[in-house]
């Protein structure tokens, strides 16, 4: 089995060897779904379940239960634990942490690792700080009160005394647990790791091709698997010959897989996997099959046959979803502004695509994944092994990439069934086109704008309508509207002060497996307000900031109040993260302010604008384009502005954000699934292109400086990019791009 070079698995057992090592020390594990420091446990097995573990080799060992894929995770929440615990950060080691319900939710998207573990971590450091306090002060029999952690140590000023963290680990180790309240954290103005940029912890192990992914895992008398699945969702085998394939040197077996009943979830596609002794011999046999497939409901399933008809629906009424004032009955063409948005159906495409390797024995099920949900993981393998989940280990390994495709776990399900058939580990491997033309993808859709302007030219009531078939029908058939939860993602939601607003929301009936993918709804929904108020500007003969200032009003905090929704607020409670005007207004400037010193636009260039708030973040970004006579498109700035409230690592959340802006051209320039009977037409990167390096802009990010409590990172940057683009094309050829990907229209 490979062994982790930067940071390490560790289950039950190994905390044993562990210790065994290490002489010894204090450990501090978290019991129960709460993760309050007053649940923590002192007996054994808890203690096991290890969040911190300091030995007498004098290094501290985090467990982080979260899952890393390039954005830092890992280092971020080490960086907050060491804050509180004032450790050496030379001394600590990261331990990556197995599936484990007692450390609450694992699920590492949604922008949620650092906002929600945030104070939960600080507490663990001020425990273990406390306790090695406390041991200290009882070894010299001083008041507590007159010693203090610093550096790694523990000294009493008046006698001059010090003693390292690893000498008092034991002593601090026999202690009660401190009560939460009795918590002494540090100011502010005293941190010295958060806010600090920090390198992540996995940088030199990846650097040095050391660093360990799903696909370097190698387990003793492995086989390999590679799985034709069905190219329409929802139809079966018909007729297969696998003569030719079991012809195939290396080819061990061909097995059917189970047919998927009921909605789609995370159970395997079904389809014909091909195992054998190496990945070669795999596709090999694999090319070698002759498979017929069934009919079904999704087969005549076109997506610009789809598209015009969600089109048609959303300017037609829907189920109304908001409410602010009065329903505008008469809309005068003179006065009215309208505009219809389209966005395609798009794919993930992380650079590594997903693979799992399972050993399915008598005693349970042992999983190796770079899975962002090891729990879903660990939850999803025993129903489908028909097992307990105590009795499946996940092992993390470092993800490829993410973007949400790997919080779906059915490729660790298809590892699973397959060992279990087998008799022995198999790993499962999704090529470019297996996770281009069987993944989970994100929905197409349409919206409806439509603006009332007064004699002033300035706009007094909004219609805003919404179409795309809905994530919960990859969890419940029958699904016909999107949720209140997509919906509240940069719809509902957007804080515009305007005395007439009315959202709807039109009904779409899926035909693939719809799933969330990075800023998931604010990707159609940020690009159509985003756009929207654009041409509400031009209209009104004001610049989009400007637009967006009057739209907004004055200073506040928006609470949604009978307007005839609830609004989630992703999770967060809204006195605690706020819809904030005052933060909106911020990055505007921001963003303006680094304008101004930046490039004019020049003959056939332009500047474009647009800002969204999702995740508890509010980003503001502005970008600058060229388009020649001949149509092509240079993109040549990009400025964004973050507010994400209070910062742990400004170098993460600086690349974070120029990634959203990578990520976000992407999907705005070139990013399209389309469908011609029910079977995806893209294959690779030739026909679903990414963002190459020409095609970069010079990029600058401007972080907010914030006291708030962190909000989100990862997603918020993805939003206001596609807007800003299309808004600066219009700047540039008075061309307005309503339907992307903008390669339709100009060459890119």
């Amino acid at each position: 089995m490979s062994t982790f070079t930067a940071v390490e698995n560790i289950s039950r057992r190994d905390v044993l060897k562990l210790f065994g090592a290490v002489g010894g020390g204090l450990a501090l594990g978290a019991s129960g779904l709460s993760w309050s420091p007053m649940a923590l446990a002192q007996d054994q097995q808890a203690r096991l379940n290890l969040f911190i573990a300091i030995g007498e080799d004098d290094k501290v060992y985090l467990t982080c239960h979260r899952s890393e894929m390039g954005q830092g995770i890992r280092t971020g929440i080490l960086q907050i634990l060491a804050e509180e615990l004032e450790a050496d950060w030379d001394k600590i080691v990261p331990i990556q942490g197995l599936a484990d319900k007692r450390y609450a939710s694992q699920n590492t998207d949604g922008s949620r690792s650092i906002r929600e573990n945030y104070d939960r971590m600080r507490e663990m450091g001020a425990m273990a700080r406390t306790m090695l306090e406390q041991a200290a002060a009882a070894r010299w029999k001083v008041p507590v009160t007159e010693v203090q952690a610093k550096d790694h140590k523990v000294m009493h000023a008046k006698s001059g005394r010090s003693a390292r963290f690893g000498e008092l680990a034991l002593d601090a180790a026999a202690l009660p647990l401190p009560a939460a309240d009795s918590l002494r954290l540090k100011a502010v103005k005293d941190f010295k790791q958060i806010g600090a940029s920090r390198q992540i912890v996995d940088m030199q192990a990846m650097l040095t091709g050391k660093a360990v992914y799903g696909y370097d895992i190698q387990v003793d008398n492995m086989l390999y698997a590679s799985i034709v699945r069905p190219p329409v969702l929802g139809s079966d085998v018909a007729s297969l010959d696998d003569t030719a394939a079991r012809k195939v040197q290396g080819v061990v077996d061909v097995y059917r897989l189970p047919t998927p009943k009921g909605a789609p979830a995370f159970q395997a596609l079904g389809g014909v996997a091909v195992v054998a002794t190496n990945t070669w011999s795999a596709l090999q046999g694999r090319k070698a099959l002759k498979v017929t497939w069934t009919q079904s409901a999704n087969s005549s399933h076109d997506s610009k046959t789809y598209l015009q008809e969600l089109v048609d629906k959303v300017q037609a009424p829907g189920k109304v979803v908001r409410q602010v004032g009065d329903e505008v009955k008469a809309w005068p063409e003179a006065n009215t502004l309208k505009a219809i948005y389209t966005v395609p159906y798009l794919i993930h495409s992380s650079i590594e695509p997903p693979v799992a390797t399972a050993n399915v024995t008598e005693k349970g099920c042992e999983i190796w994944a770079s899975t962002q949900t090891p729990q879903s993981t660990q939850q999803n393998v025993a129903a489908a092994l028909g097992i307990a989940e105590d009795a499946v280990k996940v092992n993390v390994t470092l993800l490829g990439g993410g973007f949400g495709r790997k919080s779906k776990p059915d490729f660790s399900v298809e590892a699973a069934l397959l060992s279990k058939q087998l008799k022995r580990p198999v790993k499962v491997s999704w090529s470019r086109e297996d996770e281009i033309q069987n993944g989970y993808y994100h929905a197409i859709s349409a919206q409806c704008y439509q603006a009332l302007f007064d004699t002033n030219n300035q706009p007094t009531a909004l219609l805003a309508r919404t179409g795309f078939p809905s994530i919960s029908s990859t969890f419940a058939e029958g699904v016909e509207y999107p949720s209140d939860g997509e919906l509240d993602l940069g719809f509902v939601d957007v804080p515009f002060a305007l005395p007439h607003l009315r959202y709807e929301a039109v009904k779409a009936t899926a035909h693939s497996r719809i799933g969330w993918m990075r800023s998931v709804c604010n990707i159609q929904h940020g690009f159509g307000v985003g756009s929207f108020v654009d041409e509400m500007a031009h209209k009104a003969q004001l610049s989009c900031p400007d637009m967006w200032r009057s739209l907004l009003g004055q200073p506040r905090r928006e609470t949604f109040d009978n307007q005839g929704f609830k609004y989630g607020n992703y999770g967060e409670e809204l006195t605690r993260h706020p819809v904030d005007i005052g933060r909106y207004l911020k990055v505007i400037e921001a963003v303006e302010q680094a304008q101004a010193k930046a490039p004019k636009a020049g003959k056939n260039q332009g500047w474009g604008f647009a800002v969204h708030r999702s995740f508890v973040s509010v980003v503001a970004v502005a970008m600058r384009v060229e388009v020649s006579e001949d149509k092509q498109l240079k993109v040549l700035n990009a400025i964004a502005a973050i507010d994400a409230g209070t910062v742990v690592n400004p170098d993460r959340v600086k690349a974070q954000t120029e990634g959203a802006i990578v990520f976000g051209l992407s999907l705005a320039l070139m990013g399209e699934i389309s469908y011609q009977e029910g079977k995806v037409v893209q294959s690779n990167f030739h026909d679903y292109p990414l963002l190459r390096l020409p095609q970069v802009p010079e990029i600058e990010i401007i972080i907010i400086d914030s006291d708030a409590p962190p909000a989100g990172v990862g997603e918020p940057g993805v939003p206001p990019v596609a807007p800003s683009l299309t808004n600066a094309i219009f700047a540039a050829t008075g061309v307005r791009i309503r339907d992307l990907p903008v390669n339709k229209q100009l060459k890119v």
